[in-house]
């Protein structure tokens, strides 16, 4: 059994990826009901992989996890397809929250999910926090203003597609303010 080793190269954005995109070929190959209860198994099952490797369950994918399985459940209990519309504009929500409640308490939750990326100064941390509580806001109205105003195709491709590409537009834009906020100094890893 694995004792909080790294996971297989490839592995972590399969798990990452997997369950979108699992998502989105149950809808065309099925329908938003078989693709809900797919993406409920392939969150578990990437959850289970996660864990079997890190010994951990990151916050942000288990927030999501549960999520995914509150609404989903809904979903295919009333067989309503608007609450796992919903779940992208809760998901959202929730971490636009927590990330300026956080500010607020004078803490970057940033900081404790990419500290092992990037070694920025506070003032970069909070920035980068700022922006993407900002960005989680938006795609929580922009969730919002799709699954309400068009048909479930178009919300499908936009949340696999769209919404995936804005999250790497969004990072790579934030390339320049992370490179100007760098600390110089290697962080200590002597513990």
């Amino acid at each position: 059994m694995a004792d909080g080793k790294p996971m297989p190269k490839g592995l972590k954005p399969t798990t990452e990826l997997g369950p979108i995109l699992v998502f989105f070929a149950a809808y065309y190959f099925g329908d938003l009901m078989i693709a809900t209860g797919a993406i409920m198994i392939t969150t578990l099952v990437a959850l289970a992989i996660s864990y079997y490797y890190t010994r951990t369950l990151p916050m942000m994918p288990l927030v999501t996890a549960v999520v995914v399985m509150v609404f989903g459940g809904l979903t295919l209990y009333l067989h309503d397809e608007t609450f796992i519309k919903m779940k992208p504009t809760i998901i959202y929500g929730i971490f636009a929250v927590v990330l300026f409640s956080g500010l607020m308490l004078g803490k970057s939750f940033v900081k404790v999910l990419f500290d092992n990326f990037w070694n920025l100064d506070d003032e970069g941390w909070r920035k980068l926090t700022v922006r993407l509580a900002a960005f989680f806001l938006l795609m929580a109205f922009a969730n919002e203003a799709l699954w309400r105003n068009f048909s479930t195709e178009i919300w499908v491709n936009a949340k696999v597609f769209g919404f995936t590409a804005a999250t790497f537009l969004f990072f790579l834009a934030q390339v320049p303010m992370i490179t100007r906020h760098m600390n110089q100094e290697k962080p200590d890893t002597d513990a």
